[in-house]
Protein backbone atom coordinates (compact mmCIF):
# COMPACT_ATOMS: atom_id res chain seq x y z
CA UNK A 1 0.00 0.00 0.00
CA UNK A 2 1.42 3.49 -0.85
CA UNK A 3 0.51 6.27 1.11
CA UNK A 4 0.34 9.60 -0.08
CA UNK A 5 1.96 12.31 2.74
CA UNK A 6 0.86 15.81 2.22
CA UNK A 7 2.77 18.27 4.37
CA UNK A 8 0.52 20.83 5.10
CA UNK A 9 1.73 22.14 8.58
CA UNK A 10 4.12 25.02 7.66
CA UNK A 11 3.18 28.29 8.54
CA UNK A 12 4.13 30.42 5.64
CA UNK A 13 2.90 34.23 5.90
CA UNK A 14 4.58 35.49 2.95
CA UNK A 15 1.24 36.46 1.23
CA UNK A 16 0.40 38.40 4.26
CA UNK A 17 -1.82 35.56 5.59
CA UNK A 18 -1.36 31.88 5.58
CA UNK A 19 -0.29 30.55 1.96
CA UNK A 20 -1.67 27.53 2.19
CA UNK A 21 -5.49 29.37 1.97
CA UNK A 22 -4.70 31.56 -0.81
CA UNK A 23 -7.41 30.65 -3.77
CA UNK A 24 -6.49 29.31 -6.93
CA UNK A 25 -8.94 29.18 -9.51
CA UNK A 26 -11.24 29.63 -6.77
CA UNK A 27 -9.94 26.56 -4.43
CA UNK A 28 -7.23 26.75 -1.79
CA UNK A 29 -3.61 26.19 -3.50
CA UNK A 30 -3.36 23.04 -0.51
CA UNK A 31 -6.57 21.51 -2.56
CA UNK A 32 -4.86 21.82 -5.88
CA UNK A 33 -1.42 20.08 -4.10
CA UNK A 34 -4.05 17.20 -2.53
CA UNK A 35 -5.62 16.25 -5.74
CA UNK A 36 -2.96 15.82 -7.60
CA UNK A 37 -1.38 13.43 -5.01
CA UNK A 38 -5.11 11.69 -4.31
CA UNK A 39 -5.27 9.96 -7.39
CA UNK A 40 -2.00 8.39 -7.45
CA UNK A 41 -1.65 6.53 -3.72
CA UNK A 42 -3.91 4.09 -2.21
CA UNK A 43 -3.82 6.19 1.22
CA UNK A 44 -3.83 9.74 1.49
CA UNK A 45 -2.60 11.75 4.86
CA UNK A 46 -2.31 15.19 5.49
CA UNK A 47 -0.13 16.49 8.22
CA UNK A 48 -1.39 19.28 9.29
CA UNK A 49 -1.44 21.91 12.61
CA UNK A 50 -3.37 21.36 15.16
CA UNK A 51 -4.71 24.62 15.32
CA UNK A 52 -5.64 24.70 11.51
CA UNK A 53 -8.70 23.58 11.81
CA UNK A 54 -10.29 24.97 8.34
CA UNK A 55 -7.56 23.37 6.32
CA UNK A 56 -8.00 20.17 8.07
CA UNK A 57 -11.81 20.18 7.43
CA UNK A 58 -11.10 21.19 3.37
CA UNK A 59 -8.29 18.63 2.95
CA UNK A 60 -10.65 16.00 5.27
CA UNK A 61 -13.21 16.63 2.14
CA UNK A 62 -11.00 15.87 -0.74
CA UNK A 63 -10.07 12.66 0.77
CA UNK A 64 -7.54 12.75 2.88
CA UNK A 65 -6.96 11.44 6.88
CA UNK A 66 -6.27 13.68 9.20
CA UNK A 67 -3.44 13.49 11.79
CA UNK A 68 -1.78 16.67 13.46
CA UNK A 69 1.70 17.11 13.91
CA UNK A 70 2.82 18.38 17.65
CA UNK A 71 6.28 19.20 16.35
CA UNK A 72 5.38 21.10 13.37
CA UNK A 73 6.51 24.24 14.55
CA UNK A 74 10.40 22.41 14.27
CA UNK A 75 9.64 22.53 11.10
CA UNK A 76 9.54 20.59 7.70
CA UNK A 77 11.32 17.07 8.56
CA UNK A 78 9.22 16.90 12.17
CA UNK A 79 6.25 16.74 9.87
CA UNK A 80 7.36 14.24 7.27
CA UNK A 81 8.72 12.06 10.63
CA UNK A 82 5.70 12.03 12.42
CA UNK A 83 3.25 10.85 8.86
CA UNK A 84 5.58 8.46 8.30
CA UNK A 85 5.55 6.76 12.15
CA UNK A 86 1.71 7.32 11.94
CA UNK A 87 1.36 5.42 8.63
CA UNK A 88 3.73 2.33 9.35
CA UNK A 89 1.88 -0.25 7.83
CA UNK A 90 2.83 1.27 4.37
CA UNK A 91 5.09 -0.52 1.93
CA UNK A 92 5.75 2.92 0.54
CA UNK A 93 4.56 6.63 0.65
CA UNK A 94 4.76 9.74 -1.88
CA UNK A 95 5.42 12.37 -0.47
CA UNK A 96 4.23 16.01 -1.49
CA UNK A 97 4.02 19.50 -0.21
CA UNK A 98 1.39 21.20 -0.17
CA UNK A 99 2.09 24.55 -1.13
CA UNK A 100 2.81 23.10 -5.03
CA UNK A 101 -0.25 23.13 -6.67
CA UNK A 102 1.10 23.08 -10.14
CA UNK A 103 2.22 19.33 -10.29
CA UNK A 104 0.11 17.47 -12.51
CA UNK A 105 -1.55 14.19 -11.43
CA UNK A 106 -0.01 12.13 -14.21
CA UNK A 107 3.28 13.11 -12.82
CA UNK A 108 2.51 12.23 -9.02
CA UNK A 109 1.26 8.90 -11.12
CA UNK A 110 4.24 8.30 -12.61
CA UNK A 111 6.25 8.37 -9.47
CA UNK A 112 4.31 6.08 -7.56
CA UNK A 113 4.04 3.87 -10.39
CA UNK A 114 8.22 3.48 -9.60
CA UNK A 115 7.14 2.70 -6.59
CA UNK A 116 5.15 -0.22 -7.70
CA UNK A 117 7.61 -1.47 -9.58
CA UNK A 118 10.68 -1.82 -6.56
CA UNK A 119 12.21 1.86 -6.88
CA UNK A 120 13.81 2.47 -2.78
CA UNK A 121 13.55 6.70 -4.05
CA UNK A 122 11.93 8.57 -7.13
CA UNK A 123 11.45 11.35 -8.33
CA UNK A 124 10.41 13.64 -10.99
CA UNK A 125 13.04 15.31 -13.16
CA UNK A 126 12.59 18.22 -14.95
CA UNK A 127 15.19 19.83 -17.31
CA UNK A 128 17.36 18.18 -15.25
CA UNK A 129 16.40 19.28 -11.94
CA UNK A 130 14.71 17.15 -8.91
CA UNK A 131 11.53 18.21 -7.85
CA UNK A 132 8.31 17.07 -5.72
CA UNK A 133 6.65 14.47 -5.19
CA UNK A 134 9.42 12.39 -4.40
CA UNK A 135 8.77 8.48 -3.40
CA UNK A 136 10.63 6.16 -0.31
CA UNK A 137 10.31 2.49 -0.03
CA UNK A 138 9.40 1.01 3.15
CA UNK A 139 13.20 0.06 3.63
CA UNK A 140 13.85 4.12 4.49
CA UNK A 141 11.27 4.37 6.63
CA UNK A 142 13.44 4.00 9.79
CA UNK A 143 15.49 6.61 8.48
CA UNK A 144 12.61 8.83 7.38
CA UNK A 145 11.14 8.41 11.21
CA UNK A 146 14.57 9.57 12.55
CA UNK A 147 14.77 13.04 10.10
CA UNK A 148 14.67 16.07 12.25
CA UNK A 149 16.13 18.63 9.70
CA UNK A 150 14.05 21.05 8.83
CA UNK A 151 15.43 20.67 5.19
CA UNK A 152 13.48 16.92 5.03
CA UNK A 153 14.61 14.26 3.46
CA UNK A 154 17.17 15.99 1.63
CA UNK A 155 19.99 14.66 3.72
CA UNK A 156 18.43 11.16 2.89
CA UNK A 157 17.99 11.61 -1.01
CA UNK A 158 21.93 12.77 -1.06
CA UNK A 159 23.40 9.61 0.83
CA UNK A 160 21.31 6.88 -1.33
CA UNK A 161 21.86 9.13 -4.68
CA UNK A 162 22.49 5.65 -6.35
CA UNK A 163 19.43 4.49 -5.69
CA UNK A 164 17.56 7.64 -6.98
CA UNK A 165 15.04 6.14 -9.89
CA UNK A 166 14.47 9.68 -11.94
CA UNK A 167 11.57 9.93 -13.72
CA UNK A 168 11.60 12.29 -16.49
CA UNK A 169 8.65 14.58 -17.53
CA UNK A 170 7.28 18.13 -18.76
CA UNK A 171 5.92 19.14 -16.02
CA UNK A 172 7.23 22.48 -14.43
CA UNK A 173 5.45 22.48 -11.51
CA UNK A 174 7.46 19.83 -9.79
CA UNK A 175 9.76 22.79 -9.18
CA UNK A 176 7.27 25.56 -8.35
CA UNK A 177 6.20 25.98 -4.93
CA UNK A 178 4.23 28.97 -4.23
CA UNK A 179 5.87 31.64 -1.63
CA UNK A 180 3.79 34.72 -3.10
CA UNK A 181 1.52 35.44 -5.52
CA UNK A 182 3.08 35.61 -8.34
CA UNK A 183 4.05 32.13 -7.85
CA UNK A 184 0.17 31.23 -8.42
CA UNK A 185 -0.19 32.30 -11.86
CA UNK A 186 -0.54 29.57 -14.55
CA UNK A 187 2.76 27.88 -15.24
CA UNK A 188 3.71 26.61 -18.75
CA UNK A 189 5.64 23.29 -20.16
CA UNK A 190 8.54 25.67 -21.30
CA UNK A 191 8.92 27.71 -18.74
CA UNK A 192 13.34 26.86 -17.32
CA UNK A 193 13.74 25.80 -13.81
CA UNK A 194 15.58 29.26 -13.45
CA UNK A 195 12.23 30.47 -13.42
CA UNK A 196 10.71 28.84 -10.65
CA UNK A 197 11.53 27.92 -6.94
CA UNK A 198 13.92 25.45 -6.26
CA UNK A 199 12.76 21.93 -5.67
CA UNK A 200 13.48 21.25 -1.63
CA UNK A 201 12.54 17.52 -0.12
Amino acid sequence: MITGLLLAAGRDRRFGSPNLAQPLDGVPLAIHSARALRGAVDRAVAVVRADDLALAAKLRKAGFEIICCPDAHSGQGASLAFGVRMTGGSTGWLVALADMPHIKPETAQAVAAQLRLGAIIAAPHFCGHRGHPVGFARALGPQLCAITSDAGALALIKAHRELLVAVPCSDSGVLADADTLKDLLPLTGTQSPRMVHGARS
